[in-house]
């Protein structure tokens, strides 16, 4: 009986031995660490930045930088618990190497993570204690999860760390340094951007461009094919590209107008009525894709940390498209099919959606959808059907599709269903995306 008992004690040790919480902490009595890997706690993070995002109403190039340092932040803390994964610095732009864990000391690397994203976060917003609150939220949880008090303060302390390693990197990219320089000149010239109703807005990050990349050499790196030379000669290329807009909203179908609607993640739509002028606010496009990365991780059942790594290598690719896509809009300058068509032939056209601040070329959408869509489905599968969810809180139903490819390429049409861009845009902006998606997955690695 004595020998029986010294057996099970010996299983029992073994079992403990080989159940060690990758973050280096040991199964104590009444910790529950598989709890606290559960990556639902990171996607609540995600989306209390993405609703934060659009309370305080960032556009949509700023929003991609909202997402992209508290992620790297995220998981540059949270690879520490994982040893199989690779550290990004060295590999995104400027990036050196975050601070270190002090070795034989506990932690919970998922609570450090967390801590990261969202202290992170709270440097890019203006709504500081929201995301405050919420931080005390997620503390509640791990508490309740019984995270004993030493490795949780010391998990906080390096996730504090790495924040402020990478707060400090975020501050060389050149975003400050755009805060002051000259705003949008509108030039008085046929076929140029100008400001568009109702607000008639500036236009928006002129100097985007200008802004550090995570993984692309340069802004210029993928520049797209030009516009179409601007002539309003009947039977004109670009004549007939604007005509096409012009009859594809005056004959939209009940499925394009749905379409366009879903896709607008339009962050500030001005309305007017009589004198007064207010706003609805929308989701963000990238904040549409942080959406969809959602969907598709806990669809996948992947762990926190391959969550944290799909988050992160869509939110570059979000990024990086950006700055590419706003490089040509602000070079080639092209007019908004709503001012052309207005003040040539029908000042009483509408298009389906409210025309966006700034120029035309490339489509926005086109390009960082097809971007993100292009890191999703090598992450996770070309053959991927997905219900897209997103817009139900803004009061539209869910969409479903086959792949993340069949899902930036709706919404990339969506932009001619909505008449604020010519079909080159569309085009030359998938193809654009598409780039650098490709780039960013080529020049990352994320595995040892």
């Amino acid at each position: 009986m004595i020998r029986l008992s010294g057996f099970i004690f010996l299983i029992m040790v073994l079992i403990g031995t080989g159940c060690k919480n990758p973050s280096g902490d040991t199964a104590e009595k009444g910790y529950d660490v598989e709890a606290t890997r559960n990556p639902i706690l990171l996607d609540q993070s995600v989306k209390k930045l993405t609703d934060i995002i659009v309370h305080d109403i960032f556009s949509p190039p700023v929003a991609s930088r909202n997402y992209v340092y508290p992620l790297v932040a995220a998981y540059e803390t949270l690879r520490h618990g994982y040893p199989e994964y690779k550290t990004l610095a060295g590999q995104l732009q400027e990036l050196n190497p975050a601070p270190e864990p002090a070795k034989d000391q506990p932690y919970n690397f998922e609570v450090a993570a967390i801590h990261a994203f969202l202290k992170t976060a709270q440097n890019f917003i203006f709504s500081e204690q929201k995301m405050e609150d919420f931080r005390k939220e997620i503390n509640d949880k791990f508490a309740a999860m019984n995270v004993p008090k030493d490795i949780f303060d010391r998990s906080v302390a390096y996730g504090d760390a790495v924040s402020a390693h990478i707060m400090a990197w975020s501050d060389g990219d050149l975003y400050k340094q755009t805060r002051t320089y000259p705003r949008y000149s509108v030039e008085d010239e046929p076929g140029r951007w100008t400001p568009t109703p109702p607000a008639y807005m500036d236009g928006i990050e002129p100097h985007w461009n200008k802004i550090r990349t995570m993984v692309l050499d340069s802004a210029r790196q993928f520049q797209p094919l030009p516009p179409t030379k601007f002539d309003m000669k009947k039977g004109s290329k670009f004549y007939q590209e604007l005509m096409e807009v012009y009859e594809v909203v005056k004959n939209a179908s009940e499925e394009e107008i749905e379409i366009a609607s879903f896709w607008d993640c339009n962050p500030y739509v001005s309305h007017t009525v009589g004198h007064v002028m207010y706003a609805t606010k929308k989701i963000t496009p990238g904040g549409h894709w942080m959406g969809i990365t959602r969907t598709a991780t806990r669809q996948s059942n992947l762990d926190i940390m391959a969550s944290t790594e799909v988050y992160t290598m869509v939110a570059i690719a979000l990024f990086d498209g950006f700055i590419s896509c706003w490089d040509e809009k602000y070079n080639s300058n092209l007019t908004r099919p709503e001012t052309v068509i207005n003040g040539s032939f029908d000042e009483s056209w509408l298009p389906l959606l409210q025309t966006p601040p700034f120029p035309e070329h490339t489509s926005g959408h086109s390009v960082i959808s097809t971007a993100a869509a292009v890191v999703l489905t090598d992450k996770l599968g070309s053959e991927f059907s997905f219900v897209d969810s997103t817009e139900v809180e803004f009061g539209l139903p869910p969409r479903t599709f086959d792949s993340f490819l069949a899902a930036s390429e709706e919404a990339a049409i969506s932009r001619l269903y909505g008449g604020i861009h010519y079909r080159p845009a569309i085009e030359y902006g998938v193809d654009q995306g598409k780039k650098v998606g490709e780039f960013v997955m080529a020049n990352l690695e994320t595995k040892k």
